[in-house]
C-alpha cells in the first residue's frame, strides 16, 4: 500500500516543487517505488523531472475529469528513475470543470486508488493555493509535508495551512495529519533563519524534520537542464540534504 504524502503551502516560491522533485528521486535512490504527482498548471514539477509538457498525450487533467487512468498517463523520469503524473496549463481549467462532478473532492484519490499497488511512495506537488486542485490532493493524502523557509512571514501564512488542514481532517477526510515541516532554503549565518527555525522546534517539537535543507546553487540550476538537483550534482550540499531527507522520510514512515 502506497504512503501518499502532500507537499502543501499556501505561501508561493517557498521551495514546494524543488521538495517534491527532489524528495522523489532521492527516495527512488534508497530503491523506493515512487510516483510523483504533478498538481500545478504551471507544470514545473512535470519540467523539473526531464518530461516536456508540451508533448503529453495524456495528464493530470484528463485523469481528474475521468478522460484517462493514471496508468495511461504517468510517464516515466529517466533522470529521476520514478515516475510521474504530469501537468500542464491545461489543468488551469479543471477547477471550473471539475464542479459540477460527482465526488469532485475525491476524485484524485480514486484515480490513485488503482495504482496503489504499484508504489512505496506517491507525493503530490500542489499549487500555492486553497483551490479544488489542492483540496483534492489533502483528500488523497496520508499527510502533508510543509516546506517552510525560516522567516517572519512564513510563520504567518502556517497558521492559515495549520487550520486548513484541520477543516479537511474533520470534514473530507480523517486519516489527513501533518507529518512534519521541512526547513528550506536555510541560511545559517542569518539569525532570524535561526530564530524562526528555534520556534518552529518549540511550538511543533517532533514534527519539525530534523534535515535541513540549505541554500544551493546547483538545486536552483537543475530544472534548467530537467534533471533533479540530486541527480544533477550528487556531490552538492542541497542533493546530499535531500537524500538525507529522504532517508529520515523513510525512517518516520516506519516508526507511524
Amino acid at each position: 500500500m502506497a504512503k501518499i504524502f502532500c507537499i502543501a503551502n499556501q505561501k508561493g516560491g517557498v521551495g514546494k516543487t524543488t521538495t517534491a522533485v527532489n524528495l522523489a528521486a532521492g527516495l527512488a535512490q534508497l530503491q523506493q517505488r515512487v510516483l510523483l504527482v504533478d498538481l500545478d498548471p504551471q507544470g514545473n514539477a512535470t519540467m523539473g523531472a526531464g518530461i516536456n509538457k508540451a508533448e503529453l498525450q495524456a495528464s493530470v487533467y484528463q485523469v481528474l475529469l475521468g478522460m484517462a487512468d493514471v496508468k495511461t498517463a504517468r510517464a516515466t523520469s529517466e533522470t529521476g528513475k520514478f515516475d510521474v503524473l504530469p501537468a500542464n496549463r491545461e489543468l488551469a481549467g479543471a477547477e471550473v470543470e471539475m464542479v459540477e462532478l460527482d465526488n469532485r473532492e475525491k476524485r484524485l484519490k480514486a484515480a490513485l486508488a488503482e495504482v496503489d499497488a504499484d508504489y512505496d511512495f506517491v507525493l503530490i506537488d500542489c499549487p500555492p493555493a486553497l483551490s479544488m486542485l489542492t483540496l483534492n490532493g489533502l483528500c488523497a493524502a496520508h499527510g502533508v509535508i510543509i516546506p517552510m523557509q525560516c522567516e517572519y512571514y512564513a510563520l504567518e501564512g502556517l497558521s492559515d495551512l495549520v487550520n486548513t488542514i484541520k477543516k479537511v481532517h474533520a470534514k473530507l477526510n480523517p486519516d489527513l495529519k501533518i507529518i512534519g515541516l521541512l526547513r528550506v532554503m536555510f541560511d545559517p549565518r542569518m539569525t532570524l533563519s535561526q530564530q524562526v527555525s528555534e520556534q518552529l522546534e518549540q511550538h511543533f517539537g517532533d514534527k519539525v524534520f530534523k534535515t535541513l535543507i540549505p541554500r544551493n546553487i546547483r538545486l536552483a540550476e537543475a530544472p534548467s537542464y530537467g534533471i533533479p538537483g540530486v541527480s544533477f550534482d550528487p556531490t552538492s550540499k542541497g542533493a546530499q540534504a535531500y537524500i538525507q531527507f529522504g532517508a529520515e522520510m523513510v525512517e518516520r514512515i516506519q516508526s507511524m
